[in-house]
């Protein structure tokens, strides 16, 4: 009998396009936001990760991942601005996230994603594994940080993220 998957099938594909080695979990969607899936999982908050959409607010409109340790907050205003040769971006909205990916926020990851640069905060790399969404509410996907490397148009960055 096959495995029962619940990543989100374009999450899926995208591991197996790139030879991405993981694991992953079922997760109550109503547990899916970082702080009640700590709780009630019992992953640390230095190797649980939130992937945010940020959006740019010139034109042409521009997105990107940022992906940072759910101990940090995102820099938006300077590091992610400078990162994008823009003045300004902020967080898209839940629904520009879902429009433009396909997935809700709690569930978002930087695999799978539509062409974007994804920027990731180096400290990822400091743990052994990490915990990402799994492209749905209803999944997060658990890998070593390492395998990042695979993913087109990701760029590993110091400081991304401003610690809490």
């Amino acid at each position: 009998m096959d495995k029962t998957f619940w990543l989100d099938d374009a999450v899926l594909a995208a591991l197996r396009t790139c030879s991405m080695l993981f694991e992953e979990i079922e997760c109550d969607p109503s547990l899916a936001d970082t702080a009640a899936f700590l709780e009630h999982y019992g992953f640390t908050a230095e190797q649980t990760c939130n992937a945010i959409i940020v959006v740019a607010k010139s034109e042409p409109v521009r997105y990107a991942c940022c992906v940072i340790p759910s101990t940090c907050k995102l820099d938006v205003n300077k590091k992610v601005s400078q990162l994008l040769g823009i003045k300004r971006c902020s967080f898209a909205s839940a629904e520009q996230t879902l429009q433009l990916t396909g997935m809700q926020v709690g569930g978002v990851t930087p695999i799978g994603l539509p062409e974007m640069p994804i920027f990731v905060d180096l400290t990822v790399l400091n743990n052994e594994k990490i915990v990402l969404g799994g492209g749905n509410r209803s999944s997060k996907l658990i890998l070593n940080p390492e395998e990042l490397r695979k993913v087109p148009h990701l760029e590993f960055v110091e400081a991304l993220g401003i610690p809490r």
